[in-house]
């Protein structure tokens, strides 16, 4: 019974600080907002739309997928320049 008592402890500490922060996370503005923005506002460059607005739909998805693809593609096939083979003397052991 007291192997249990620090599991439900534990349990219960990371099953109650998502529930807890919810109201908070509101009231908390970013950088963007604080600080970038009331320093572009006074050199007269207020904000705009980006030219491509990756928070519509999937798109931000979509460009991970692609950059993820293109990097395991190339991490494949530069695989043994990146990771060169370890050689062996001539007693069997490896050289670092």
């Amino acid at each position: 019974m007291k192997k249990w008592i620090p599991i439900l402890i534990f349990a219960g500490i990371l099953l109650s600080g998502p529930m807890s922060t919810s109201g908070r996370a509101a009231s908390w503005s970013g950088v963007d907002e604080t600080v970038i923005e009331k320093f572009a506002e006074k050199a007269g460059r207020p904000a705009r739309e980006p030219f491509i607005n990756t928070d519509q739909g999937d798109l931000l998805l979509f460009v991970f997928l692609l950059a993820g693809a293109v990097g395991g593609f190339a991490a494949g096939y530069w695989f043994r320049v990146l990771f060169p083979p370890r050689r062996k003397n001539a007693d069997g052991s490896t050289v670092s």
